[in-house]
């Protein structure tokens, strides 16, 4: 019994700690210098840590010396097809007139550029954590040491730390919201609504030890309004709401995350869809429309590539959420990956060992871009608008464009690509006089 009550009197003390010192001045917007601290001793931490390995590094000879993966490991020749063909025999078609694709089938072997996009960012040091970078081998004693001190730090205090704020922020959303719903619709409603929504969204970030710079503020989303942003993780949603209330769009689900849709979806007009009517383009766009075409709610979040990429690139838009019409408001994302790696690879993670890996990193750290206004030209179609907004996000958050369907992740080329690469090349051996 003796036990028992101290484990409870501990767990008091450890929950009022946490309401005083991270939770009420979270939810009251204001900051203690915890954080700020906490991101310093880091920072130098790290600093410290490279500066060894890298003295631990015995005079490398250059040509030894590897480059990251996200940079390429191999060398690339960037000579358009058309010119490539150019410089084939003009009279008749040779053997040797394939061995430009047969170099870029290896090349897209090796390494293709759509791929390296759902795998984790490469370091260009270690951060402590579980990735490193081919440059640096060597570990020294002292450097070992402060591993093992982070490892205790990072499952020991961090874990608790944050699954208990994670914990206090789902809670409060569920209860929140679910009593905010039973009001009659009235701008108390609204104001409340979005108090609630970022009240906990403060917490969560909090619950993943989040510093998050928003610059150009002057651009936030409108109501009315369109958001769209490139997609890194989940927690996409939570780092923009933490400055900003939106209406989300989703597929309903089942489990905590299907209680949290039907209490938020009561005291905020969230567009939630069931599998069937997702499927649906006709009815999604309809009820989209209609949101937006009431000023009155809360600007719609979409993140148009429709899966998580891995916070290098920007890949293709889907043209569904231009053909609604309003105001676009571009939104740039950029996580530091130094302090965590915030992509998520649904291939290969569930979403329970993504949060814990989450939840055991350093912290989250990203910067958010608003940009200005965008609405859809005269004479231009969706797909052009799309990749005209993706061209704006990719320039601001210095993310590669890419022009792939981020469905590669899970399906394969289609035909039609395929199909298309087939005309172009014997096009250019007709002109060139290949063949005729």
């Amino acid at each position: 019994e003796d036990v028992g009550s101290a484990a409870v009197r501990v767990g008091a003390v450890w929950l009022a700690l946490v309401l005083a010192l991270i939770v009420v001045p979270s939810a009251l917007g204001v900051s203690l210098g915890i954080s700020e601290a906490y991101m310093w001793v880091l920072v130098k931490t790290l600093e410290w840590a490279t500066i060894r390995i890298e003295k631990g590094v015995k005079k490398p000879q250059p040509q030894m010396l590897k480059t990251p993966t996200a940079n390429g490991i191999i060398e690339r020749d960037e000579t358009p097809m058309e010119k490539e063909i150019a410089r084939l025999h003009r009279v008749d078609f040779e053997f040797s007139d394939i061995f430009y694709f047969c170099r870029k089938g290896f090349e897209a072997i090796v390494e293709d550029e759509v791929t390296q996009r759902f795998s984790s960012e490469e370091l260009v040091s270690w951060n402590l954590l579980t990735r490193t970078n081919v440059n640096f081998h060597y570990i020294s004693l002292r450097l070992t040491v402060v591993w093992v001190i982070g490892v205790i730090v990072r499952y020991c205090f961090l874990l608790p730390l944050r699954f208990t704020l994670a914990a206090i922020g789902i809670t409060s959303m569920i209860v929140g919201t679910t009593m905010v719903g039973q009001l009659p619709n009235s701008s108390v409603k609204n104001y409340l609504s979005e108090v609630v929504h970022l009240t906990c969204s403060r917490i969560l970030v909090r619950a993943l030890s989040g510093t998050i710079h928003y610059h150009n503020k002057e651009n936030k989303p409108q109501k009315g309004g369109i958001c769209v942003a490139n997609h890194t993780s989940p927690i996409d949603a939570i780092i923009l709401t933490n400055d900003g209330c939106y209406a989300m769009v989703g597929q309903v689900h089942g489990g905590l995350m299907g209680v949290i849709q039907r209490a938020t979806v009561k005291a905020c007009p969230h567009v939630w869809f069931e599998r069937s009517e997702i499927k649906d383009r006709h009815l999604v766009t309809k009820r989209l429309r209609e949101h937006v075409a009431d000023k009155s709610k809360l600007p719609i979040l979409i993140f148009p590539e429709g899966t998580c990429i891995n916070n290098t690139s920007v890949m293709m838009f889907k043209k569904g959420s231009f053909e609604i019409g309003g105001t676009i408001y571009p939104v740039a994302i950029k996580y530091d990956p130094q302090f965590g790696d915030a992509f998520w690879n649904s291939s290969k993670y569930n979403i329970v060992s993504y949060l814990l890996r989450i939840m055991t990193s350093w912290a989250i750290v990203c910067d958010v871009w608003y940009m200005p206004p965008m609405v859809r030209k005269e004479g231009e179609d969706a797909v052009q608008f799309a990749n005209r907004v993706r061209s704006a996000i990719a320039l601001q958050g210095g993310l590669t464009e890419l022009p792939w369907d981020g469905g590669l992740k899970r399906a394969k080329v289609k035909d039609t690509f395929k199909e298309e690469q087939q005309k172009n090349y014997s096009k250019m051996l007709v002109r060139n006089g290949s063949i005729g």
